[in-house]
């Protein structure tokens, strides 16, 4: 299969996986992070951070080496893709301005805004990967149609 088949295949899983589970939040961004991680062998980290508070986005579930707690908004891919509201796919990231090396394994970076049923951005689901230009395109579009399917289950 190529990426794109895998990628179908694997949303179709994803919202299997998840329906009727509105009300088990973390089970389900548990589920979905070894979905994501383990149907792809260059994802090296697979998690979220959540907004809490106004200025600061907290780890969540995910699968991988120990993570970053807390990570201001607005600073770090994360951080920054948070604030901009935008998916940010980035080749290397040790050419990302105020990257937060949360380990210094990761090499580029894919992170994707979840939104609830408002539209508001209330969190990102962050990937890591050894290898620089992990990402493109393909990628962000079906981590972002990902991220629809689970926001619609347990944000809706």
């Amino acid at each position: 299969m190529n990426k794109k088949e895998t990628y179908e295949l694997l949303l179709k899983q994803i919202a299997a996986l998840i329906e009727g589970e509105s009300d088990n939040e973390i089970g389900v961004l548990a589920n979905v992070a070894a979905a994501l991680h383990y149907t792809f062998d260059t994802f090296f980290w697979t998690g979220f951070y959540f907004l809490r508070g106004e200025k600061t986005l907290k780890l969540g579930p995910f699968q991988g080496t120990t993570a970053c707690f807390n990570i201001p908004v607005g600073k770090g891919v994360c951080g920054t893709a948070f604030a901009k509201n935008q998916t940010l796919v980035i080749a290397d990231v040790e050419e990302f301005p105020g990257h937060i090396a949360c380990s210094s394994l990761s090499r580029s970076e894919i992170v994707v805004p979840i939104h609830n049923k408002q539209g508001k951005t209330i969190g990102v689901l962050d990937i890591d990967s050894k290898e620089l230009n992990a990402f493109d395109d393909l990628d962000a579009h079906y981590l972002e149609e990902a991220m629809r399917i689970l926001a619609a289950e347990i944000y809706a």
